[in-house]
């Protein structure tokens, strides 16, 4: 005798990549971060999403402003990156995504953090706790194969750095930290953002940040055009590698290798090649 229906029914196996992040700011870390959760979940679909801590410190950006950002800055994610405020830590997260059906999940972090959430989440899989249940038939933890761009401390601490820059208004040291395709607009909406969010006064004069003062024999030269131009080719001292000088920044050079690589070096990285 038959049952129930149900004992013909087979569950459908749905799986699902996502990461969650401060993003506070968002800088080229987390696109890369991004870039590797896209890459990863192939034909599946992916999901970002931010925390939702705001305090002047750590957090300077609320999750309205942030997630605005982040849209801006990486357009061809800005479908995936989610706005509830349901979801305020990694643990709804996962409640969120099992209740729309899916039955696998697979998360993308950093490299330093894959031991850990590989430990928490698998432990509250099934088990009803403050945060609500979640129950998946499997659960992944994949580096995205570099170091949490969360992470805090001055090893690869990107979010940090940003954070710094902008309270010691140095928009230099902030643009070097997004990816080369945001605008310079879009950068001092978001420098100005992380200042307003930290209690501080909004810049208006940007071209301060452009001028040098005499602290280096290198800085004069460049400044005063004598040290690279466009075509040049240099060395960068690192790796030995040979590139051609493609264009001048403030206080950097963007030099394409040989090996059709296009790197973002400081002045005293390379050295030019005399003919």
């Amino acid at each position: 005798m038959i049952n129930s229906f149900k004992s013909f029914l087979v569950e459908e196996e749905k799986t699902v990549y996502f990461t969650f992040g401060r993003m506070n700011p968002p800088t080229v870390g987390h696109g890369k971060l991004m870039d590797a959760l896209a890459t990863k979940s192939g034909k599946n679909p992916y999901r970002i999403f931010l925390s939702q801590g705001n305090d002047p410190k750590k957090n300077p950006l609320n999750i309205r402003t942030k997630v605005k950002f982040v849209r801006k800055m990486f357009p061809k994610h800005a479908r995936s990156v989610m706005l509830n405020p349901k979801v305020k830590n990694i643990f709804d997260a996962m409640v969120l995504l099992n209740k729309e059906g899916y039955t696998n999940v697979v998360l993308i972090v950093g490299q330093d953090r894959v031991r850990e959430f590989d430990i928490t989440l698998k432990k509250y899989n099934g088990v009803k706790a403050r945060h609500g249940l979640y129950k998946f038939n499997s659960i992944k933890i994949i580096s995205a194969g570099q170091r949490d761009p969360d992470a805090e401390g001055a090893e690869g601490a990107s979010a940090t750095k940003q954070r710094n820059a902008a309270s010691e208004n140095d928009f230099t040291a902030f643009s070097q930290g997004l990816p080369r395709t945001v605008s310079n607009p879009l950068a001092k909406s978001l420098f100005n953002a992380v200042r307003s969010g930290m209690g501080l006064k909004e810049s208006s004069d940007f071209r301060k940040f452009v001028q040098f003062e005499p602290v280096s024999e290198i800085r004069e030269s460049y400044i005063e055009g004598k040290l690279y131009a466009p075509e040049d080719t240099v060395v960068i001292k690192e790796s030995g590698e040979l590139g051609t000088v493609a264009r001048l920044g403030t206080n950097y050079v963007i030099v394409q290798t040989h090996q059709g690589k296009v790197v973002r070096k400081w002045l005293d990285d390379i050295e030019k090649l005399e003919e």
